[in-house]
């Protein structure tokens, strides 16, 4: 790839945003990088790309230590010491920095790091997380669904792949079946036939069970803001984008008590239960069915999260990171 600019000749600094995924992906990373241009343009000049391929900018920022590394590897080389921002997933928090040599580089790499949610820090050494900042995901606030009357809605919402323990959400749902005002959608495609298969078969064992794939991302916002619930059984999540959509929707959160869901939740959230514990969970849905007051308690203590998860908040962090990685004579102080 040429060398050639990707922005406007102007007076702001120039911040390209490097995310491995494409707009077709419609995944975490994808929306993560289209969230950020959108809310940095005001401040400086932005442009995303899949890889850096040589293009001058005055601040690179990668998402995803391990899949970005070719393009931090080779910005490091060519500008040592230039401002550096990697963000770090689920995949790398709690995976591939442990054992992946090619993660374990960016980090050392990066000028500053970046975590979505505070319990991140606790996978970095303290070396590390010096130059790290918490930068919460964020999405506006929509008009939460009235109170359940005769049925309860519970949808869980993100690719059926083995990192989101879709099989826990359908193993719940099957032990629920006999419960016509418990009504159960699972949103999103199958990144593997196993799980396609496994959620057909779902389907005929609770009539009261869809799974419905490939919805688009506008359409799965509504979803979630006119469910009762709204179900996280990931292994391992970064900072799930679907909780705090249910947080600035108004709805409850059942989660997996994993660190990147607790960072996102609180220490101790009352709709957590044990990875993988579908009668647990099944528990929990039938508590939010049958106790409304439990209910409302419940989605008091998630919409309780919502200012961290404020468009202005992300935009405020976000801008204060940048603005310090471009100016490294200042003292390097984490966001809280």
């Amino acid at each position: 790839m040429s060398s050639t600019s990707l922005f406007p000749a102007k007076s702001k600094p120039s911040v390209l945003i490097v995310s491995p995924a494409r707009a077709d992906a419609n995944n975490g990373n994808w929306h993560t990088a289209a969230r950020w241009a959108r809310l940095l343009r005001r401040h400086f000049r932005i442009a995303v790309a899949e890889r850096w391929g040589g293009e001058p900018c005055d601040l690179l920022v990668a998402l995803h230590a391990r899949r970005s590394a070719p393009s931090i590897d080779a910005f490091a080389a060519a500008h040592p010491g230039q401002p550096l921002v990697v963000v770090l997933t689920g995949t790398d928090l709690y995976r591939d920095i442990r054992d992946d040599r090619s993660a374990q580089r960016s980090l050392e790499q990066a000028t500053r790091l970046v975590v979505l949610q505070d319990q991140g820090l606790q996978e970095l050494a303290p070396a590390l997380r010096r130059k790290t900042s918490v930068i919460y995901q964020s999405a506006p606030r929509l008009a939460p669904a009235p109170p359940p009357r005769r049925r309860l809605t519970v949808v869980s919402v993100g690719h059926l792949r083995d990192e989101k323990d879709p099989l826990t959400f359908m193993r719940a749902a099957e032990r629920l079946a006999r419960r016509a005002d418990i009504r159960f959608e699972q949103i999103g495609s199958a990144l593997d036939p196993a799980f396609a298969a496994a959620a057909r078969r779902t389907e005929a064992a609770n009539p009261h069970y869809r799974w419905i794939a490939g919805l688009p991302r506008p359409a799965t916002r509504q979803r979630i803001r006119r469910a009762h619930l709204l179900v996280n059984t990931s292994r391992m999540e970064g900072g799930a984008q679907v909780i705090l959509e249910a947080v600035q929707s108004g709805t409850a959160v059942l989660a997996s008590r994993i660190p990147g869901n607790l960072g996102m939740l609180g220490a101790a959230p009352a709709g957590g239960f044990d990875l993988g514990d579908d009668a647990g969970l099944a528990r929990l849905i039938e508590q939010a069915c049958d106790d409304r007051a439990w209910l409302a308690r419940l989605r008091a203590e998630t919409v309780a999260r919502s200012p961290l998860f404020e468009p202005a908040e992300e935009e405020r962090r976000l801008v204060e990171l940048i603005r310090g990685a471009l100016a490294p004579t200042q003292p390097q102080v984490p966001t809280p």
